[in-house]
């Protein structure tokens, strides 16, 4: 199942008719609410952690040309090879040659939603490379031939039952059962033996370390640290906004990630990687690659207000208050970032023409960038985005791909027509003089907005006349 943004609203309209799917997010949707409340429970602590977070943030990107080219160098010389990918297909031949020249062709993945934004495990395939998921979110949906629907759990669209139901179609041997346990320790027992099969590995990075050229990973299932350390090559990809300048710099990111993310103080797991095996090192890949992508990245990085948009962690915080995503879920969207965070970084990755419904998408309640780590503007983004997807870019700002591709001449037309007459007193009082005398014409019917309103009715009495009577 591979939807499409351009297919956002009969998308939306299928979603919202499915109620298991209703429950099923209604469910999760709170109980991780729940979880980054207790996670907050102090008003000061979560402040200070959230401004600090955002500090390093900003301070980051505002160096980012600088902290890059700082990255590679210090990773080259811990003996890390860094490749640069302007885009999906520059990533994806990189990839393939480098597991063609190791006569691949099994990948272990870690969980990397960069991975899914190039779809790394489709293009592989098509070179006779199979990608296959270990993370058991993302093992669930490859199963089911389906996106992640949420980029911190891939699979949160799925109760137990389906679960089962994939297993049972997919995992020779299984015997159908409802008991969660045994649904994880059936998926770990395939991915074990995969993990002694392939020579590749593949994981994402959530911080990349420019002053020591370390590349950090979050987990909590372990099966980061297997495919970062089991096979013997490793292939990281990140996006090059993930550049941090010190590694003091990652601890306040790290617990601002956890909190709001999944609630935990910390991971099961934190992996640091700075080179490969050495030569007294009794584990490890002997082959360590970087994948710097960009993607539209630069786009958002030279529009200083966009440029917000790179400060996301990637913990869906946003996603799990929005009230658009917890009602739609994530695979409505069509796109491989859903939710809040999504609408602004995917026109930038794909551009306005695939996506410019999705920046109406929003109530604008503000409930993503309240609960926000590191504080992203997220509804005066959408508002900014909804501008230019409908009108010219602003002076001296770059045009985005797809720039006016919601424009309406009709819209426009209304536009300027409003604009006229509101900007001209005498006009204005004319026109609502017409029309509060003309109101007994119009129609009982009004289509939609009727539905559960009434037509306005003359009023029995004037209200001069209501005022003549009250002042008898």
């Amino acid at each position: 199942m591979h939807n499409k943004p351009q297919l956002f609203h009969p998308q939306a309209e299928a979603a919202l008719a499915n109620p298991e799917l209703r429950a099923n997010f209604r469910g999760a949707m709170d109980y991780l609410r729940d979880k980054r409340k207790s996670a907050f429970a102090d008003a000061d602590e979560e402040k200070a952690i959230r401004d600090r977070a955002e500090a390093i943030r900003q301070r980051c990107l505002s160096k980012l040309p600088e902290l890059l080219e700082q990255l590679e160098a210090n990773c080259t010389a811990n003996g890390i090879r860094v490749h640069w990918a302007e885009n999906a297909e520059q990533a994806n031949a990189l990839f393939a040659d480098i597991i063609r020249s190791h006569g691949g062709t099994l990948a272990v993945k870690g969980k990397s939603m960069v991975s899914e934004e190039i779809e790394l495990n489709h293009q592989m395939e098509k070179e006779g490379i199979r990608c296959l998921e270990s993370d058991m979110g993302e093992y669930i949906v490859q199963l089911g031939n389906e996106t992640p629907s949420h980029i911190i759990m891939p699979a949160i669209h799925k109760n137990k039952r389906q679960v089962a139901d994939l297993f049972a179609e997919h995992v020779p041997g299984f015997q159908h059962t409802l008991d969660v346990d045994t649904l994880i320790q059936t998926g770990r027992n395939v991915l074990r033996e995969k993990f002694r099969e392939a020579h590749i590995g593949v994981s994402g990075v959530n911080f990349a370390v420019a002053e020591t050229g370390t590349l950090c990973l979050v987990e909590n299932e372990g099966n980061g640290r297997m495919c970062t350390t089991v096979p013997e090559v490793h292939i990281a990809i990140t996006g090059i906004e993930k550049v941090v300048e010190f590694l003091a710099d990652v601890p306040p990111l790290f617990s601002a990630l956890t909190r709001s993310a999944t609630g935990q103080t910390i991971t099961t797991y934190f992996n640091m990687i700075s080179g490969p095996r050495k030569d007294d090192e009794l584990d490890g890949p002997r082959e360590v690659h970087l994948v710097l992508l960009d993607n539209g990245r630069s786009q958002a990085f030279v529009d200083e207000e966009m440029r917000k948009t790179l400060q996301c962690i990637r913990c869906g915080a946003c996603m799990n208050h929005c009230p658009v995503y917890t009602r739609i879920g994530g695979h409505a969207y069509g796109t491989v970032y859903p939710g809040p965070i999504g609408k602004i970084i995917s026109p930038h990755l794909m551009g306005l023409e695939a996506t410019k419904d999705l920046p109406t998408a929003s109530s604008l309640c503000g409930a993503c960038g309240e609960v926000c780590p590191v504080r992203i503007p997220i509804p005066e983004l959408l508002q900014r985005l909804r501008h230019e997807a409908k009108q010219d870019p602003r002076p001296g700002v770059p045009p985005l791909r797809g720039q006016k591709a919601a424009a309406s001449r009709t819209e426009a037309l209304i536009w300027r027509s409003f604009g006229l007459v509101t900007s001209r007193p005498a006009l204005y009082r004319m026109l609502t003089w017409c029309a509060t005398r003309l109101r007994g014409l119009m129609p009982k019917k009004l289509g939609p907005w009727t539905r559960c309103r009434t037509a306005p009715q003359p009023a029995a009495r004037t209200l001069r006349e209501l005022m003549a009577e009250r002042n008898k």
